[in-house]
C-alpha cells in the first residue's frame, strides 16, 4: 500500500489529516486553519506551482510513485515539437504556455460553453453545501464553470411547500439558482439533479416553471462514495420528525418512544436521513432500458433541452448501461464518478470498499465508448470525476478518455476555496461572520503570514475585482474569490502540461500524451509502457 506524505518540503505544504493520491486530506474539515496544497493554492494561486524560496533554493522530484494503479502511476508526455491548435504566432516560433485555450464545450443540440474544463460534483442536501454555497456558486459563476445542484435540496427545505405530492414553493433551491445566475455571463452552466424523491416531489417540474430554459436536468443513478441512495445527519429531533414526514428513511426512526426516551437522555444524539433507492422494481438491462428512456422523453415533453446522467462506481454493467443509454437518449453530459469521495455523510466503510477506483473505471470509460463509436453510435459527451485535485491529474484525465471527456468534476477541492474564504471573510468583517459562517475569530498564522487584509491574502483579488467591477466586490464572498484563486492555479498548471505536450486546446488532447509508469498499468489502462511509447518513431529516426 502506498502512503502519501504529509508534507511537501518543496511547495511548504502540510496535510492536517492522511493524505490521499489528490493530496487532499481523507478527512477535509471546514474549519481546517491549513495547509494542505489546495488550500494553499486559494490565497497564493500560481505561486503555488513553483518551488519556494526562488533564488536560495534547487529542487528536485523523488519520482518514486510509480507503482501500484491510480493516476499517479501514469507520466505525462512532453514533446520537442509541433503546435497543435496552436494560434497563429506558432509559426513564427512565437507561443508562450499562455497561448494555451482552456475553453471546453459539451452538449448535444445545445452547446454549453465553459471557461475552464472543470465543474462541481454535486451539492445537494448536506448541510455544509448550503451553508456554503453563497461562496460556491458566485466563485463558479465567475471563473465560468458548470455547478452542480444536487438531491434532495427541496425535499429537506423547510420553507419548501409540497401539495398533492408536487411543489408549489422551493425557496432553497430558487436562492442557489438565483446566486449563480447573479454573476453568470453565459460561460458554465447550473445543472440540477433529480433522484427518486426530487422525481416524485415534482422538482423538474418546478425548475421549468420558474427558470425556463436555463437549467440542465440529470439523472442520478448514484456517486462514488456510496451505492445507497443520498445521506445526510440531523441533530434535531423534531427536524428528523419533519423529514419523516416528508417520507424520508430516518434512523433511528425519531417517532418511535424508545427514540424519545433516548434522545431525551442524551443516548441518542443524531438521525440518518437516507433516500430511496432506484430501480428496486426492475431486474433487467430491457427493463432499466425502457425505464430510462421513458424519464428523459419525460422531462423533454417538459422542455429541458439539455438532459445529463451522473452514475457511480456500480462495475462494468452498470458503466456500459450509462454510456449506452447516455448515447442512444441524446444526452448532453454523462459524468463518470469512480469510488470513493464524498462531499456529505457517506458510510466510511462503503468509501473504502465498494465500487470501482477511479483510475480503472475511466479507463474501462474510453474502452466502452470506443466500443459504440466504432459501431457509427455517437457518444455522449463526458466529464470524469473522483480525487481530482491537481493539473497533472486533471490533464491525465483529460488525456485517458480522449477525445470523449470535455470537464473534470471535483467535489472537495472546489468546495475547500470556499470554506477558507469564508473564515476569513468572517474574521475581515466580523459582521459577516454569522452570514458567510466562518469558523474563526482570528487569523491563524498560515494566514497572517501572507497578508493581513483581503488584498494581501489573496493574490487573484484584483483579477476578480476587474471581472465583477469595484463596487460588486464590496458584496462578492471571499469565497468566491478564493475559487477564483484555486482554478486559475490550476488552470496554469494544466496550460503548461498542454504547453510541453504542444495541445493548445482541450480538444487537441489525446492519449498519446500519456504513457504507463508500470506493468500494470500497460495492461489495465491499454497505453504504452513509458520506454515504448512512440518507440517505433524513435526507432525509424536512428535507423533513417
Amino acid at each position: 500500500m502506498i502512503e502519501w506524505p504529509k508534507s511537501n518540503d518543496v511547495l511548504s505544504t502540510t496535510n492536517r489529516g492522511n493524505p490521499a493520491e489528490s493530496g487532499l486530506c481523507t478527512l477535509c474539515r471546514a474549519d481546517c486553519a491549513g495547509k494542505c496544497e489546495t488550500w494553499l493554492s486559494c490565497l497564493k494561486g500560481r505561486e503555488l506551482i513553483y518551488p519556494r524560496d526562488f533564488g536560495k533554493i534547487t529542487a528536485g522530484s523523488s519520482n518514486i510513485v510509480s507503482q501500484g494503479l491510480g493516476y499517479h502511476a501514469l507520466r505525462i508526455q512532453g514533446y520537442n515539437y509541433g503546435a497543435h491548435g496552436a494560434p497563429a504566432s506558432a509559426a513564427s516560433g512565437d507561443v508562450l504556455f499562455t497561448d494555451v485555450s482552456l475553453e471546453t464545450s459539451f452538449g448535444r443540440e445545445v452547446i454549453t460553453k465553459c471557461r475552464l474544463p472543470f465543474m462541481t460534483g454535486a451539492l445537494g442536501s448536506t448541510f455544509i453545501a448550503a451553508k456554503y454555497w453563497d461562496s460556491f456558486a458566485s466563485g463558479c459563476a465567475i471563473c465560468g464553470v458548470p455547478i452542480v445542484i444536487g438531491e434532495n435540496v427541496v425535499g429537506i427545505d423547510r420553507g419548501a411547500e409540497i401539495k398533492n405530492g408536487r411543489i408549489v414553493k422551493a425557496p432553497e433551491l430558487e436562492r442557489r439558482l438565483n446566486t449563480y445566475f447573479r454573476y453568470f455571463d453565459g460561460m458554465g452552466a447550473v445543472i440540477v439533479q433529480l433522484n427518486v424523491e426530487d422525481t416524485r416531489n415534482g422538482v423538474a417540474e418546478y425548475v421549468m416553471e420558474k427558470f425556463p430554459g436555463k437549467v440542465i436536468i440529470e439523472l442520478k443513478w448514484g456517486q462514488g462514495a456510496k451505492n445507497i441512495g443520498g445521506e445526510i445527519s440531523v441533530s434535531d429531533i423534531e427536524y428528523a420528525k419533519f423529514l419523516k414526514e416528508r417520507k424520508y428513511l430516518l434512523d433511528p426512526d425519531p417517532t418511535l418512544p424508545e427514540v424519545e426516551a433516548g434522545y431525551k437522555s442524551g443516548s441518542v444524539r443524531g438521525f440518518a436521513r437516507h433516500s430511496r433507492l432506484g430501480y428496486t422494481n426492475l431486474n433487467s438491462y430491457a427493463e432499466v432500458r425502457e425505464a430510462f428512456l421513458k424519464s428523459v422523453t419525460g422531462l423533454r415533453r417538459l422542455g429541458f433541452k439539455q438532459i445529463s446522467l451522473k452514475t457511480g462506481s456500480y462495475g462494468m454493467e452498470g458503466l456500459a448501461m450509462a454510456i449506452r443509454l447516455a448515447s442512444e437518449a441524446g444526452l448532453d453530459l454523462l459524468t463518470v464518478d469512480g469510488s470513493g469521495g464524498g462531499t456529505g455523510m457517506s458510510p466510511w466503510d462503503m468509501m473504502e470498499h465498494w465500487g470501482v477506483p477511479p483510475l480503472l473505471l475511466h479507463a474501462k470509460t474510453y474502452e466502452y465508448a470506443r466500443i459504440l463509436e466504432q459501431r457509427g453510435i455517437r457518444v455522449a459527451d463526458i466529464a470524469l470525476a473522483g480525487g481530482f485535485a491537481r493539473s497533472s491529474a486533471i490533464f491525465k484525465g483529460l488525456a485517458l478518455a480522449s477525445p470523449y471527456a470535455k470537464l473534470i468534476c471535483m467535489g472537495r477541492a472546489m468546495m475547500i476555496p470556499g470554506f477558507l474564504g469564508a473564515n476569513i471573510e468572517g474574521v475581515l468583517k466580523p459582521a459577516n461572520k454569522v452570514k458567510v459562517n466562518g469558523n474563526w475569530d482570528q487569523l491563524p498564522k498560515t494566514v497572517s503570514d501572507i497578508g493581513a487584509t483581503a488584498e494581501e491574502i489573496f493574490a487573484g483579488y484584483h483579477n476578480v475585482e476587474k471581472i465583477v467591477g469595484r463596487e460588486a466586490m464590496k458584496e462578492l464572498p471571499f469565497g468566491a474569490v478564493a475559487m477564483w484563486t484555486c482554478l486559475d492555479k490550476l488552470g496554469a498548471g494544466l496550460q503548461q502540461f498542454m504547453a510541453g505536450a504542444r495541445k493548445f486546446k482541450i480538444g487537441e488532447i489525446r492519449r498519446e500524451d500519456i504513457a504507463a509508469a508500470n506493468r500494470c498499468m500497460e495492461k489495465e489502462t491499454g497505453l504504452p509502457f513509458i520506454t515504448e511509447a512512440r518507440e517505433e518513431e524513435a526507432l525509424a529516426i536512428l535507423k533513417a
